[in-house]
């Protein structure tokens, strides 16, 4: 798991507990956070519940002092209306990001000093095409010999990956929706 930084002793309210949404409450947590979180099913809470993780309607105090909201890509934000905690938090002023962000923010860390060739990112976004392109350069760097993850709308949440080894390659596939609210965006190779 990647380890969210900057965060530690800030409170951080995740919307949306699905693949990502509980993996960057965890990742939130393992940095320091004082995370809450809410689903709108039953099952989603259930899911944060067994987890440890802490659930709170964000309509009925949950948003009171949070530092910012981690929304999951599939929550309208904007169209055709904001979900009612979104539009909640933009009332308050409380920044919205999602776990794409938190993984630009994060990805890098003080062990990469000893690396002898820092980690890269390859982000691929586009209408048609993206998990094939996706898994196609995965493919390729495992058969060079390079180890590599491939994580994003593809598979596993950006935060349920290794931390990088030396010389690794991340391939991330992201949608228009994981863009759109990543606060922080900084691949090494865009597609």
């Amino acid at each position: 798991m990647i380890t969210v930084q900057g965060m530690h002793g800030r409170r951080v309210f995740v919307l949306g507990m699905g693949r990502s949404g509980l993996v960057a409450a965890q990742a939130l947590v393992a940095g320091g956070a004082d995370v809450l979180c809410w689903d709108d099913g039953e099952a989603g809470r259930q899911r944060a519940q067994e987890a440890g993780l802490n659930c709170r309607d964000p309509l009925r105090g949950g948003l009171e002092g949070a530092d910012m909201l981690i929304t999951s890509p599939g929550i309208a934000h904007l169209y055709p209306k904001p979900h009612p905690a979104i539009g909640l938090a933009m009332q308050l002023g409380i920044p919205l990001d999602n776990d794409i962000g938190l993984f630009f923010r994060s990805f890098a860390t003080q062990s990469w000093t000893g690396f002898d060739m820092a980690p890269k990112v390859i982000a691929v976004t586009g209408s048609n095409g993206k998990s094939t392109t996706s898994a196609l350069i995965h493919h390729l760097l495992e058969v060079a010999g390079r180890r590599s993850q491939l994580a994003g709308n593809i598979g596993r949440g950006v935060l349920d990956l290794k931390p990088a080894e030396d010389g690794d390659v991340i391939v991330l596939e992201l949608s228009s929706y994981q863009l759109e609210l990543a606060r922080s965006l900084t691949p090494d190779i865009a597609v």
